[in-house]
C-alpha cells in the first residue's frame, strides 16, 4: 500500500502544480475514472475535492469503508446528499475559485450547486487530467501488460472453437467467459465477432449469423486488470482466403506496420494517422478506411491521445496507444488489424502479443 500511496501523492502533486495556470485554488472531480486515478477509489459514485493541503473524498454510506481502504491518503467524508456534501467541503470561505470538470457535471447538478454557492466560485475546466492520464507510469503499464496477456491467452483458446456452423455470438460469449476465467475484471467493451458481410461494419454486434467457409472474421476484444483496459483486433479467414481478401489484408498489414514503425516520442499523432492512411489510399481503398488510426488506452478504453487527421497532440514516452487501420468493403467483408503499443523515446513496444500475420483457421 505504501508504494501505491506514493503514486497517488505524486499524481496529486503534479496536478497541484497546475493550480496557478488554471486560476483555481481547488478542483472538484465527479468523473469516477478520474477519481480512481487520483485516489485509488473504485466505487461507482462520489466526489473528490482537491485542496492545496489535502484531498477530500466525499461518498455516501455505501462506500465509506471501501473508500477508507482504497484511498487512505484522502480524507473520507460521508454525505447523505451530494449537494450538501460538496457545500460543506467547500465551506469556510477559504476556497474562492473551485474548478470542476465541465464534461462530467450535469447541467442539473451544476445549477443546484451554483444556486447555493457564492457567485463565480465554480469555474468550468476542460481536459484537467488529459495530459497527466495520457502518460502512464510503471504501475499502469504493468497492469496494461497483464490485461493484454489475459486477452491473448483467452483468444488462443477460443480460436480452437471457430469453425463453420458456430454462431458469432457463441464465439463472443466464449471469449468473454475465458477472459473472466483467466482473471479479467470485466471486458474492456462488448466483444466484437463479425463474420462475412458483418465484418464490413467497424462496430458490428455479434449475432446469430453462423460462420461459413471462406468467411473473414474480425474479432475486437479486451481484458481489464486493475481497472486498466487492453484493446486488440485480429482478422482471420475461415478455411480458405480468396485473392481479393489476401490483397486487402496485405494493404492493411502494411499500413499497420508502417504506422507502428513511426511511433516514438515527439511524433505528431496526425502524422501517424497520415502514414497509415497514405498506404491505404495509394492502393485505392482510402474511402473504405472510415475511422482514425488509433487512440490512447488506460482507465478508459478510449482516451487521449487521438491518432487522427484532426489531432494536434504529440506522442510522449509512456503513452499507450492503439494502431488499428482497417478497410471495410460494404456487403463483402472487412479487415482491421490492431495492436496496443507503449511509446518510447526511440520507438515503441508492442504490448499485445497475437501475431498479425494472415492466419487461416
Amino acid at each position: 500500500m505504501g508504494g501505491e500511496a506514493t503514486v497517488y501523492r505524486q499524481r496529486l502533486a503534479r496536478l497541484l502544480e497546475r493550480f496557478p495556470h488554471l486560476g483555481v485554488d481547488a478542483i472538484l472531480f465527479f468523473e469516477m475514472n478520474n477519481i480512481c486515478y487520483l485516489t485509488g477509489f473504485t466505487g461507482s459514485d462520489g466526489v473528490f475535492l482537491l485542496l492545496p493541503d489535502k484531498g477530500v473524498l466525499l461518498v455516501d454510506g455505501r462506500y465509506v469503508t471501501q473508500a477508507g481502504e482504497e484511498a487512505p491518503q484522502s480524507d473520507v467524508v460521508q454525505y447523505r446528499d451530494k449537494i450538501s456534501g460538496v457545500m460543506s467541503a467547500l465551506g469556510g470561505g477559504e476556497v474562492k475559485r473551485a474548478g470542476f470538470e465541465a464534461a462530467a457535471l450535469s447541467v442539473e447538478l451544476h445549477e443546484k450547486l451554483r444556486e447555493k454557492l457564492a457567485p463565480g466560485l465554480l469555474v468550468p475546466l476542460t481536459g484537467v487530467l488529459t495530459g497527466l492520464r495520457s502518460v502512464k507510469d510503471g504501475q499502469e503499464v504493468a497492469l496494461l501488460r497483464e490485461a493484454a496477456d489475459i486477452a491473448t491467452k483467452a483468444l488462443l483458446q477460443v480460436i480452437e472453437l471457430m469453425h463453420p456452423g458456430v454462431e458469432e455470438r457463441t464465439i463472443a460469449m466464449e471469449m468473454d467467459y475465458r477472459m473472466r476465467a483467466l482473471g479479467s475484471e470485466e471486458t474492456s467493451f462488448p466483444t466484437i465477432v463479425a463474420s462475412g458481410p458483418n465484418a464490413a461494419l467497424p462496430h458490428a454486434r455479434p449475432g446469430p449469423r453462423k460462420l461459413e467457409d471462406g468467411d473473414a472474421v474480425v474479432m475486437d476484444y479486451g481484458a481489464v486488470q486493475g481497472g486498466y483496459h487492453s484493446d486488440e483486433t485480429c482478422t482471420f479467414v475461415l478455411g480458405r482466403a480468396g485473392a481479393k481478401f489476401r490483397e486487402v489484408y496485405v494493404v492493411v498489414k502494411d499500413a499497420h506496420d508502417r504506422a507502428i514503425e513511426a511511433v516514438r516520442a515527439g511524433a505528431a499523432c496526425r502524422d501517424i494517422d497520415r502514414i497509415a492512411r497514405q498506404v491505404i489510399e495509394k492502393k485505392g481503398y482510402g474511402t473504405y478506411f472510415s475511422h482514425g488510426t488509433g487512440h490512447g488506452v488506460g482507465l478508459d478504453v478510449h482516451e487521449a491521445p487521438r491518432l487522427s487527421a484532426l489531432s494536434d497532440q504529440i506522442l510522449e514516452a509512456g503513452m499507450v496507444v492503439t494502431i488499428e487501420p482497417g478497410i471495410y468493403l460494404p456487403g463483402q467483408w472487412g479487415v482491421r488489424i490492431e495492436d496496443m503499443v507503449l511509446v518510447k523515446e526511440d520507438g515503441c513496444e508492442i504490448l499485445t502479443k497475437i501475431s498479425k500475420e494472415l492466419k487461416i483457421i
